[in-house]
């Protein structure tokens, strides 16, 4: 069976419509062109591919912590979408309390983006995550992870990482933050998105010297805690990203469809709660 006709997940996109839902005046970024797309358009790219469900998460370019355009996309997609939304440091109980109620599933810490600084302070927030049973999803790169691990250590939220940890091809397996993942991933609290290659590989598409990664993050996670993410509409790209050769990588390197079945549907199902039978 090829991996477009294979159940599947997609673990990591954004929704960005400026003319339903005006940027923030604020915003570091504004998203444009071929960086834009609605929700209705996300939905026809999945049914194109095959692609049953989608976590759509909140942006810090564009939107920040207006989660209306996020909200609006889980609203119309009928069950379809879930989400990751993006707060202020020190909202309330009650404002995370009604986003999950809106079919938000975690709240996005950006260190990539704003540094690991910004988020001092954020232990309370933690705790209010894991009352609830949402996730925190971290996105760091380089050398970041190490720095931010003592706020992580001092809370027991479920853990969901991006972009394979945004490692430097360059410094090898070895490098200290790398490592420091691996071993979040051994301690079972956490989850990795493999996905957003092109965000830390030095090499064109199919990005081989992020391939080693992959395999250590397998090993380290297991494919229980690995799930896929295509990071449509490809935000900043450093070169043209396609959805259909992004599947066809991971049915490279995922030969096994019994693996592709744990990596695309049912790992992604059990974390973010869709019945094995949408």
């Amino acid at each position: 069976m090829s991996i477009f006709n294979e159940p599947k997940i997609d673990c990591h996109n954004h929704i960005f419509d400026p003319v339903r839902f005006p940027y923030r005046p604020d915003t570091h970024y504004r998203p444009s062109g071929q960086e834009c797309g609605s929700a209705r358009l996300f939905m026809q790219v999945l049914d194109a591919y095959g692609v049953r469900h989608a976590l759509v998460v909140g942006p810090n370019s564009g939107y920040d912590t207006d989660n209306r355009c996020l909200l609006d996309a889980i609203a119309q997609s009928g069950g379809r979408f879930k989400g990751i939304a993006v707060v202020e440091n020190y909202c309330s109980l009650e404002t995370v309390s009604a986003l999950q109620t809106q079919g938000i599933v975690g709240v996005a810490f950006n260190p990539a983006f704003l540094g690991v600084a910004y988020y001092t302070g954020t232990a309370l927030l933690l705790k209010m995550l894991s009352q609830l049973g949402m996730l925190l999803q971290v996105q760091v790169e380089k050398d970041q992870l190490p720095n931010l691990m003592p706020l992580l250590d001092g809370s027991d939220v479920r853990l969901l990482i991006d972009h394979c940890g945004r490692p430097e091809p360059r410094d090898g397996l070895s490098n200290r933050a790398f490592q420091a993942l691996l071993a979040l991933g051994r301690s079972g609290r956490a989850w990795v998105k493999l996905s957003g290659l092109s965000k830390f590989s030095h090499e064109a598409h199919p990005h081989a010297d992020t391939w080693p990664f992959i395999e250590a993050l397998v090993q380290a996670f297991t494919l229980d805690r690995c799930v896929w993410g295509s990071d449509w509409p490809y935000l900043r790209a450093p070169e043209r990203v396609e959805y259909g050769p992004q599947l066809k990588l991971i049915e490279r390197l995922f030969p096994n469809a019994v693996d592709r079945n744990k990596l695309l549907w049912e790992t992604p199902r059990q974390l973010l709660g869709w019945a094995s039978d949408t």
